[in-house]
């Protein structure tokens, strides 16, 4: 009995984080910013980490400011290493854990790119490549092969940047680009 009113309350809150992104997609951007504000203050920075995850991932595009959209990147790539597949299974079954990463780090890759840090890029768009797999074929899934696609877009832009192309390399904070906390939002995000 319990576990299923703690079923009813989760779907509750994606479902208000899913309305919030129709609202965004919709083109209302800021409106949009300050429920998922709202949304985030409610859920706090201990919250369950699949809401703090979509949230945070959501989030990130209705930023103006590339260091903004950043900063809810990391948001959501901590989150998701506070994921659990079971957290995650009770939710949607079909769903892998590993299937977030690809995506995850396509967009950190895409938001160094826009804040010209093009070695970050290359970290995340090695690490988005080294989990590709997670999102099985790609013929059979337009996710999958939308992933794909943009990162190799992304991948020939980044090519045409200067920097270290092709060198594997890790910065010397455990391999977070530009050292930026991947924990919860701090003051002014």
């Amino acid at each position: 009995m319990a576990e299923q009113r703690e079923q009813v309350a989760d779907d509750a809150v994606m479902s208000r984080i899913g309305q919030v992104v129709m609202l965004a997609h919709a083109g209302d951007r800021e409106e949009a910013r300050d429920r998922f504000l709202g949304l985030w203050a409610e859920i706090g920075e201990d919250g369950d980490p699949l809401h703090r995850c979509t949230l945070a991932h959501y989030m990130a595009d209705t930023q103006d400011d590339p260091s903004d959209e950043l900063a809810w990147d990391l948001r959501a790539l901590s989150a998701a290493d506070g994921l659990t597949e079971e957290r995650l299974a009770a939710h949607e079954q079909s769903l892998a854990l590993r299937a977030l990463y690809p995506s995850l780090h396509l967009n950190l890759a895409a938001d160094y790119v826009k804040l010209d840090r093009p070695d970050a890029a290359r970290t995340h768009l090695q690490r988005a490549w080294a989990v590709v797999d997670a999102l099985g074929d790609s013929g059979t899934s337009d996710y999958a092969a939308g992933v794909r696609a943009a990162l190799t877009r992304l991948e020939q832009r980044v090519a045409e940047l200067p920097g270290r192309a092709g060198e594997d390399f890790e910065d010397a904070d455990g391999g977070r680009p530009g050292g930026e906390p991947l924990g919860p939002p701090r003051g002014g995000s």
